[in-house]
């Protein structure tokens, strides 16, 4: 099997040899050792050319965010073939390290998706026919933990097998590096480049895991990580007799929508001081059909069915989803009337930061140099609210291995003490001994902001508006345009060039005032002057408006889409969810031009 970089004929090329969709698709059909699901599969599929062109004509993308995609046959498909392939560049990139680093090896873990055991289990067989330990949990586990777990072990790297938020048809593979964050560009194009080098998926040498285990070059891990991370986690409580007083009394309804949540977050709440809490049941199960959620995404409201049903019999006070594995965390509030009221991303990082900041003023615990941190394309409430505090908020790149870089940063220097990091898309950092988003220790600080609030006979929801009201009425929305298949990155770079060429100096009647380009690194005035921006090269593009409105656009690292971010501020906020309406559709006209 050859392939190098996808190329505009829908040809694969490695040197003088080039390989036709139609030419790769026969090289597995005709694989005499292809594994027998993957067989029946690709018989299946026979005939179906554009099935067959979608799973064949390009080698799956493996980014930043390391590679995530739809399950089957073929070289753009998850499937073992891939997962090996990824492994054994990451192998190959570690066989070149000091003997004494290679020797710390690599923590593995996975979610409740089809495969991701299997998955997990392929990797550490390649790993060790390298003579590379690994370190493979006994059963599912969250992302967090499996951030947690390599600063624990102090392995060399992590590997993680999830698709995150992803319908059920899809799954992942996410390499973390030693300090417990996603591999940061420069290692990761690395292991790309080794990765690339794997010309022939089916050669690829996997060692006996009975063997391994008996000469312990593969470890299975369990309950004694789940306590040092447990324990951990009780730190995040910051008013504790708070939680003893409120939280015995509250009602919470807790839901991993059929993930990795329900390992540690039941256990998280207990050891917190929450006892009066119900779980899904039927969401309980870790099942990779999804089979009572079509998306189980906590942003999406379907998720919350199940839970709004529940808390609306045992009258809960507030609702909280985590995803399948359990780094992103969604949260509905009860109103006086018995419905239930979701918080964006946005709005529950507001809502924490100020607790954060204000249980530790009133503490006399807040550092003269605490810091934020946040992406780009999230809320400036959030800033408002640090500022307001003597807090400094820093902005990094989306991905939250750039938040993990400023931890290590402060670490390193001393020069700010982290409080708090989040994406708008619903991840959260509360303590910095994990160094990825953390659903489970953002359940436990969630449910003590609901105590807090509770005790002023208030609920999460109220105090948003109480946040509002002294800050403004933020207001932001992400939409995003999908493009699959053949071609779909071309329109995505296509779109992408559009914006650049064609740039816009107005939207909706509001004059941007700068443009940044974040691939350029330049930030563009109205009047044509220029300043640098300070951060990585990165292909997204982010426009300043006169009112305060921000837009910022990129394509997606992990899905075939371009998002669209808007964010706006309003004296109110059917003002300012009218300004969104209005952004919206002057983003939308443009395309259409």
């Amino acid at each position: 099997m050859l392939y190098t970089s996808f190329v505009s004929t829908n040809k694969l090329e490695l040197g003088m040899v080039s390989l036709s969709w139609q030419d790769t698709y026969n090289t597995w059909k005709n694989q005499a050792t292809l594994e027998s699901s993957l067989k029946q599969e690709l018989t299946a599929m026979a005939g179906d050319n554009a099935a067959l062109e979608d799973a064949f004509y390009q080698p799956m993308e493996f980014g930043t965010a390391g590679m995530r995609g739809v399950l089957g046959p073929g070289i753009n498909r998850m499937n073992i073939y891939t997962v090996r392939q990824a492994t054994e560049g990451l192998a190959r990139f570690m066989d070149t390290l000091p003997a004494d680093v290679k020797e710390r090896g690599v923590a593995i873990s996975f979610d409740s998706r089809h495969h991701s055991k299997d998955f997990a289990h392929e990797s550490a067989r390649v790993l060790g026919l390298h003579g590379i330990k690994s370190f493979v949990f006994e059963s599912l586990r969250p992302t967090p933990e499996l951030s947690f777990t390599v600063r624990h072990l102090h392995t060399y790297a992590g590997i993680m097998i999830t698709a995150s938020h992803n319908p059920k048809q899809y799954n992942g593979y996410k390499i973390y590096g030693e300090d417990g964050g996603q591999m940061p560009p420069k290692e990761s194009d690395l292991i790309t480049s080794y990765i690339r080098k794997v010309s022939d998926l089916f050669a690829i040498e996997v060692a006996d895991e009975d063997q391994l285990l008996g000469d312990h070059t593969e470890t299975i891990i369990g309950d004694d990580v789940d306590q040092a991370y447990l324990a951990k986690v009780k730190e995040v409580t910051i008013n504790q007799k708070l939680v003893d007083e409120v939280g015995k009394d509250m009602k919470l309804v807790f839901t991993p929508l059929h993930g990795t949540g329900r390992m540690l977050g039941e256990k998280a709440l207990k050891n917190a001081g929450f006892k009066n809490f119900s779980v899904v049941k039927e969401q309980a199960v870790a099942d990779p059909e999804f089979s009572t959620v079509k998306f189980p995404n906590p942003e999406f409201p379907e998720a919350f069915k199940m839970a709004i049903d529940l808390g609306k019999k045992e009258d809960a006070d507030v609702l909280i989803a985590v995803d399948p594995d359990a780094d992103r965390l969604g949260t509905a509030v009860r109103q006086p009337d018995g419905e239930y009221v979701l918080l964006t991303g946005n709005q529950i990082a507001a809502v924490l930061l100020h607790y954060i900041l204000q249980a530790n003023k009133d503490a006399g615990t807040l550092p003269d140099n605490a810091a934020a941190v946040k992406s780009i394309v999230s809320s400036e409430f959030a800033t408002k609210i640090a500022k307001s505090y003597g807090v400094q908020m820093i902005n990094v790149l989306t991905g939250f291995k750039y938040i993990a870089e400023q931890i290590e940063h402060f670490e390193a220097t001393g020069e700010h003490t982290y409080m708090f990091g989040f994406e708008e898309s619903y991840g959260y950092l509360i303590k910095p001994f994990v160094h990825d988003k953390d659903a489970i220790q953002t359940t436990v600080l969630l449910a003590e902001v609901a105590a807090y609030y509770k005790q002023q006979g208030k609920n999460l929801y109220d105090g948003l508006q109480d946040l509002f009201a002294e800050y403004g009425y933020f207001r932001e929305k992400t939409t995003s345009e999908e493009f699959d298949g053949v071609g779909g990155s071309d329109k995505i770079a296509a779109l992408m060039t559009k914006f650049r060429e064609e740039a816009p100096t107005d939207f909706a009647g509001y004059t941007v005032d700068s443009t940044e380009d974040f691939q350029s690194q330049t930030e563009t005035f109205a009047d044509g002057h220029t300043a640098p921006i300070a951060l990585p090269e990165a292909n997204v593009l982010k426009y300043k408006l006169t009112d305060g409105t921000w837009i910022a656009i990129r394509p997606s690292g992990t899905e075939p889409k371009i998002k669209f971010y808007i964010g706006t501020l309003g004296k109110s906020l059917a003002e300012a969810n009218n300004k969104l309406a209005q952004f919206e559709a002057a983003i939308q006209a443009f395309i259409k031009e």
